[in-house]
């Protein structure tokens, strides 16, 4: 069965309203309005609403870029929030960029919420786990503050390094972190015969490797899931594959999945959503994960 996820206890997160085209959500003590091209009904609270709410607007400039507008000049362009379920807290510095992120995809706390039960059913001391196209670094935060030892890639060492200040924000240490195109590095471990208990994917649907190595999701997903398979440990395992694209359905994760891993077992797909507090639901991608202990 399809299943339809959102998080649920993030106190740091909400997403307020959406339509038209764009979000309004507050992430700690600021309230931003970004693009959002999946919100394509109408908003639900009023414009005068939305303008009175939000703290900070991004206007885009073209496809990719943008500037953001402040009603404030003291309202600061980096500020910390917090993370924590039953098992595990993190800290997240979050920061505005040029192109409308701000170094969270706060859906993916639902996917952060299964790494760390995962982690804490295995009988392994210190599984070991990956996050490939790992970003900013809360899975792999996650992963770590539930006892995994963690190897963390992604092709952009400014990512990498701004993973690394939630680390040290986080107090924790001993991520493993590689900047390097995720299909290689995936490559290379299998021809060192290296085992992981975790794998994270959360791949783009478009990118590029620190050697201009060019990935499409549809061109690259079914030959990295076929080697990220073979990393699996045999006795105690998971795996989650997170895709946001428009035209990928949780049916297609399925397929993947499953033709890439017939032994799968306990696997579960579906749609991750932000659930507004107008009422709305905002859909932001599909996944598909399973667990063997």
């Amino acid at each position: 069965m399809i299943q339809l996820l959102a998080p649920t206890h993030w106190k740091d997160y909400e997403l307020i309203d959406c339509g038209d085209f764009e979000k309004l959500e507050r992430f700690g003590s600021v309230t931003l309005i970004r693009p959002e091209p999946q919100a394509v009904w109408k908003k639900t609270y009023s414009e005068q609403d939305w303008k009175k709410t939000a703290n900070i607007t991004f206007r885009g400039r073209s496809a990719t870029s943008g500037e953001w507008v402040k009603k404030n000049l003291s309202i600061p362009d980096r500020w910390h929030v917090e993370y924590k379920n039953d098992e595990v807290a993190i800290k997240l510095r979050l920061g505005l960029t040029s192109f409308k992120h701000v170094g969270v995809f706060p859906e993916q706390a639902v996917n952060w919420d299964f790494i760390s039960s995962s982690i804490k059913k295995f009988k392994t001391p210190q599984p070991k786990v990956l996050n490939l196209f790992a970003y900013t670094g809360a899975a792999s935060l996650i992963a770590n503050a539930a006892g995994a030892e963690t190897t963390h890639v992604d092709s952009i060492k400014q990512v990498v390094t701004w993973a690394n200040e939630n680390q040290e924000l986080s107090g924790l240490k001993d991520t493993r972190w590689m900047v390097e195109d995720a299909l290689k590095f995936v490559k290379k471990e299998l021809k060192r015969g290296k085992k992981y208990n975790g794998i994270i994917l959360d791949p783009p649907a478009y990118g590029h490797g620190p050697n201009g190595e060019k990935w499409k999701l549809e061109d690259h997903i079914q030959e990295m899931m076929q080697d990220v398979v073979q990393l699996l440990d045999e006795k105690e395992h998971f795996l989650i594959l997170n895709t946001y694209s428009l035209g990928f359905s949780s049916v297609i994760v399925e397929n993947l999945i499953r033709t890439s891993f017939p032994a799968v077992k306990n696997l579960e797909t579906g749609e991750l959503y932000l659930q507004a507090t107008s009422g709305i639901k905002l859909p932001l991608g599909v996944f598909g994960k399973f667990c063997n202990v």
